[in-house]
């Protein structure tokens, strides 16, 4: 059963902060609020963990397209090849905001993204993943939660979702109600920016 923990942005509470980075450390699995729309996370070091995620999204491991979530760009040599002062200039501008960007892919990826030619980086703009990742000590992996409604493409409602998820997850952190419009998705490996999906993200 998943035990739910109110974290608010404005005032995250240490302790809680501290149980979440445990459960992460131990190979469980999170739901957490963004500056977009709640999501599923691990820890990307855990491939058993990406197992468990890519089996809840209904898809294999090795098809999987798990965004890494960073509390800031210093992580991005550790995953991508490295970029050109333009690209990072662009970055630097846009985060921590709601932007997926997708970059080309290291050969120092954790073992579940083995194979991968690009990675998809992501710096929300909210207090709660950034300190879980800050505490941690490395980014998680991530992924939207979507809703079956056919009308709110993302679940919103956090007690809707720790109701869905009860048995899926070992942690649903309450933030209030989450946006239901994604991230920008922003292809960065070619010559000039371009737009994969629109989202909250204006470039």
């Amino acid at each position: 059963m998943a035990k739910i923990l109110k974290i608010y942005p404005d005032n995250p509470q240490e302790n809680l902060i501290e149980e979440v980075v445990k459960t992460l450390k131990s190979g469980g699995l999170i739901i957490y609020p963004s500056d977009t729309v709640y999501a599923l996370g691990c820890n990307i070091f855990d491939i058993r963990a990406m197992e468990k995620l890519a089996h809840l999204k209904k898809t294999k491991l090795e098809k999987a397209q798990f965004s890494i979530i960073c509390n800031d760009l210093s992580h991005l040599s550790e995953f991508t090849r490295p970029i050109d002062s333009t690209t990072f200039r662009f970055l630097k501008n846009r985060v921590p905001g709601p932007f997926t960007f997708i970059l080309e892919a290291n050969k120092s990826l954790p073992l579940a993204y083995k194979g991968k030619k690009t990675v998809g980086i992501r710096v929300p703009d909210h207090a709660v993943p950034m300190l879980i990742v800050e505490k941690l000590g490395h980014p998680i992996a991530s992924t939207s939660i979507k809703d079956d409604d056919e009308i709110i493409e993302y679940s919103t409602d956090p007690e809707l979702i720790a109701e869905k998820y009860d048995h899926l997850v070992e942690i649903v952190i309450d933030s209030g109600y989450g946006d239901n419009v994604a991230s920008t998705i922003v292809d960065l490996t070619g010559s000039e920016p371009e737009i994969i999906r629109e989202g909250k993200g204006i470039l």
